[in-house]
Formats: C-alpha cells, sequence, structure tokens
C-alpha cells in the first residue's frame, strides 16, 4: 500500500498523554503511514525533547511560544508532503487499523475530510460531529451534550444510535480530522484568528464552500482523553 498519509500532532504541555499517544500509532503502525510531525506549542514540560529522545523517526517542530491549535497545524500543512493529512489531538490513543479504516472511508467516498467516532477513556461516544453554527444548531448540540453525559441506559443508547450511522456533516472534531492535503491547502488551512476552538468547524465549512464533503464514519473509533491540555494552562492547544 502506498504510504499516503501524514499524522500532525500539536502538543502544548501535554508530554505523557503525547508519549502515549505516539505508543498507541507506533504499537500498530497504519499501513499509509508516511511519517508524523510533532508540533510543540512551546511547552515547558520537556515534550520536544521526550519525542526526540524517545522517537527518533518523529519529526519535532518546535516553537518559542504557543500561537494556537489552528496555527500550530498551519505550519505542518503548508509544507509539501503526502496527499493525505491527518490532525491528530495529544491525548487521543489509536487503536489498530483506525486511521487506515478512516483514510479508506475517505478516499472511497471522495470526501475532503473525514472524522471517525471518538469515544472516552470508559468508551463512551463523544459527539464529533455537528450542523453548522446556528443557534438552533448550538442548541441541539448542547441537548445532545448533555444526553452524552447522561449515566442512565437510555441516554446512552440514545447517542450511540446518533453516533452509529456513516454520513455526510457540516463539521467534524478537530481532535481527529483527516483531509485532503490539497483541499485543506486551496481552503487556506485553519483561520488562525481562532486560538482554540470551532476552528475545526471554520475549516470544514472553507472545505464545503470548496464544494467538498465532510463525510462523519463509525467504521474507525478513535479514543480522545480529552482536556488534557486544557487542565494545563488556558489558552493550550489542543481542541
Amino acid at each position: 500500500m502506498t504510504r499516503d498519509l501524514e499524522v500532525v500532532i500539536v502538543s502544548y504541555n501535554t508530554s505523557d498523554h503525547l508519549d502515549a499517544c505516539l505508543e498507541s500509532i507506533h504499537a500498530a503502525p497504519p499501513e499509509r503511514l508516511s511519517h508524523i510531525v510533532v508540533v510543540d506549542n512551546g511547552s515547558t514540560d520537556g515534550s520536544a525533547a521526550r519525542v526526540r529522545a524517545r522517537w527518533s523517526r518523529v519529526h519535532v517542530v518546535a516553537l518559542d511560544a504557543n500561537i494556537g491549535f489552528g496555527a500550530a497545524n498551519n505550519i505542518a500543512l503548508r509544507i509539501d508532503g503526502p496527499p493525505l493529512v491527518l490532525m491528530l489531538n495529544s491525548d487521543t490513543r489509536v487503536p489498530p487499523g483506525a486511521i487506515d479504516m478512516l483514510a479508506e472511508r475517505l478516499v472511497e467516498t471522495g470526501a475532503a475530510a473525514a472524522g471517525p467516532r471518538l469515544v472516552d477513556a470508559q468508551g463512551r461516544p463523544e459527539l464529533s460531529f455537528g450542523d453548522m453554527l446556528s443557534p438552533v444548531a448550538e442548541l441541539r448540540q448542547w441537548m445532545w451534550g448533555r444526553l452524552a453525559r447522561q449515566r442512565n441506559s437510555t441516554a446512552r443508547r440514545l447517542v450511540a444510535k446518533r453516533m452509529a450511522t456513516e454520513r455526510t456533516v457540516d463539521w467534524v472534531s478537530g481532535a481527529c480530522l483527516l483531509g485532503r492535503r490539497e483541499s485543506l491547502q486551496a481552503a487556506g488551512g485553519f483561520d488562525e484568528r481562532y486560538f482554540m476552538y470551532e476552528e475545526d468547524v471554520d475549516l470544514c465549512a472553507s472545505l464545503r464552500a470548496q464544494g467538498g464533503t465532510i463525510l462523519y464514519t463509525p467504521r474507525a473509533e478513535i479514543v480522545h482523553v480529552r482536556g488534557a491540555s486544557t487542565k494545563r494552562a488556558s489558552g493550550a492547544s489542543t481542541a
């Protein structure tokens, strides 16, 4: 299989999570994987040095300051590389076969970007797609989010059912977003005015404005520990 996929991980003071994420990828390397780029957003916890010491084949871009999630991803997006780019949070864990399945569905459907089913550390599904932002859409997303946090079985079944169907959507979560490099570059990458949050929604809107489609597929599943950076500092870099 052609190694046509690059993984980009933006990290800010998430050394342990970043190491665990890289461990999960290296434990069962995707067949399509060309290489991994870690863009470190000025971390003070030794993240960049730890990656260089343990993962010698991972390319590290160490920045002097935290420039934000979107801007850090853009650094990697602007460099020539494989046709597929997976932007992945440092607080994710990648099960075997998940990345290849996500890429397979993107290629087979012709989508410009795709996102997987995200689950938390307990295996509970996370809302990882939605409609374009509007007061009604935000209310609907808030209601689904509230259901997702419920512990009763009925609420969990409702959320699981919603997350069980592959579909075309307005946006997918930037925690794990696979895109075609050509389309991402044509869209201008992430709007760097968004330091953190909603930049994934805006990017997907730009891809759709070019005529691209956004795919959500539960055939690929990624674990999202969630909130690793925001627990460490305000203005953290992960989605």
